[in-house]
């Protein structure tokens, strides 16, 4: 009897030591957020969510706003890693075909890597360039820009565009010298006709047609700096992508024929073209738009065998992601689309979902630290207790990731910043006051 009290009141002891742990912890945050965020000059014009969470415990050490929705800008990436970790594998499948000795039946994947200047190693392209004829089956992919884009920055390289078979990146890169210029892919018409001399010491800017891939060509613009490059992307069309492959390969292209397969029949054979996380690291490391968008579609073709943003996204949202706190309006890949609507708990149940299903070292590998990627100049002071996302659209801030404190204990967080009228810089910098803080104290 003595001892099944003595283990209650150990029991209620624990307990109350634990609750008063949560109220001081949860008091002492509270108090900084106001100090070092509610109260900040810019982001009080705005609106901000906070969530903090300890997964050891499965308690939040703080909330506020954090079951509302924001503008997560390129925090939605993380739900795209998260998707591409769960159906990618760990090597990318850069062409399904079928090989019919001089000719191969490609069917493409949506794989950003095909002739990318980042992967030096191109398997695809050796297998391609061992066949007299290639024979390309199309998806009929047409959904280039994601919904809610903003259409007139489409000549800018953060809005590069989707496709089902993309090829140098979906950009054209116009290099240029005192003895003039080359683009690539090669067969691009470019209108020069206004600048008499090209020279190293001068700037120049392009400008792409809306719906064809025709440059003109201007001198006098700061766009181009010495041994520099200059990069707009391509328009993506369904024929024009295997156009610019035949002429690099200078081989034969053939459009459809008679023997159809599904996109992933198990007939077809397969070659891996890069490791997953390759692609991963730059897209969280640089938040590459183009990489998380084809990150997407990719998994779509994996899980569902075609390529839709919004299948996929809703078939996540419905299985894997069931059990979110508040259901996200999700609608594109890199969060380009100020569509997108989320809340700072679902972050902190995404990140949680990743750390559990792929493991913490992983993710420590994929997301910047400090001094780093989209952190470069955050967190210098010490690196390596901050793996995280950031998120950047015009009056629209954020950062996800995870913490560890000074004694070692880990933290999951997610704070969005909406409808501030300064400069992201003052948001980014009291967040980074905020997060150190609590690194210090705990």
């Amino acid at each position: 009897m003595r001892d099944c009290i003595s283990k209650t009141f150990l029991i209620l002891n624990s307990s109350f030591l634990i609750l008063l742990f949560s109220c001081s912890v949860n008091k002492q945050i509270s108090k900084q957020a106001n100090a070092i965020l509610l109260k900040d000059t810019a982001i009080s014009t705005g609106h901000i969510g906070i969530s903090i969470y300890e997964p050891a415990t499965g308690k939040y050490w703080y909330n506020y706003n954090a079951s509302h929705y924001f503008i997560p800008a390129s925090n939605t990436k993380l739900f795209t890693l998260y998707a591409g970790m769960k159906y990618l594998g760990d090597s990318l499948v850069g062409l399904r075909y079928k090989d019919l000795e001089d000719t191969i039946i490609i069917y493409p994947t949506a794989d950003p890597t095909l002739l990318h200047p980042d992967f030096l190693r191109q398997p695809v392209f050796d297998l391609l360039a061992s066949k007299r004829y290639f024979n390309f089956r199309s998806q009929y992919f047409t959904d280039k820009l994601g919904k809610g884009w903003a259409w007139n920055d489409y000549q800018e390289q953060y809005m590069t565009q989707r496709s089902e078979f993309p090829i140098y990146g979906n950009l054209i890169r116009i290099y240029i010298s005192n003895s003039g210029y080359k683009t690539i892919p090669k067969n691009i018409y470019v209108n020069d006709k206004s600048i008499e001399k090209y020279s190293d010491s001068l700037g120049y800017t392009a400008f792409r047609d809306w719906k064809e891939n025709r440059i003109l060509l201007l001198s006098g613009s700061s766009s181009y700096a010495k041994n520099g490059v200059l990069k707009i992307p391509i328009d993506a069309g369904i024929y024009d992508m295997p156009r610019f492959l035949m002429d690099t390969l200078h081989n034969n292209l053939v459009f459809g024929g008679n023997e159809d397969f599904k996109n992933n029949d198990p007939r077809l054979s397969i070659i891996h073209s890069q490791p997953t996380d390759s692609l991963f690291k730059p897209m969280m490391h640089r938040s590459d738009n183009f990489f998380a968008e084809q990150t997407l579609l990719m998994a779509s073709n994996e899980h569902l065998g075609y390529m839709s943003d919004e299948a996929i996204i809703d078939t996540i949202l419905k299985s894997d992601l069931k059990d979110i706190p508040q259901r996200p309006k999700w609608v594109d890949g890199s969060g380009l689309s100020r569509y997108n609507l989320f809340t700072p708990q679902s972050f902190v149940y995404v990140l949680n979902k990743m750390k559990n299903e792929f493991g913490l070292e992983r993710l420590k590998v994929i997301l910047p630290t400090g001094n780093e990627g989209t952190l470069k100049n955050y967190y210098v002071k010490e690196t390596g207790f901050i793996y995280a996302k950031t998120g950047t659209l015009s009056n629209n801030c954020a950062l996800s990731g995870f913490l560890v404190t000074k004694k070692g204990k880990l933290l999951i967080f997610s704070i969005l910043a909406n409808n501030y009228i300064t400069g992201a810089a003052p948001v980014r910098r009291a967040a980074e006051r905020f997060l150190e803080n609590i690194r210090e104290k705990n």
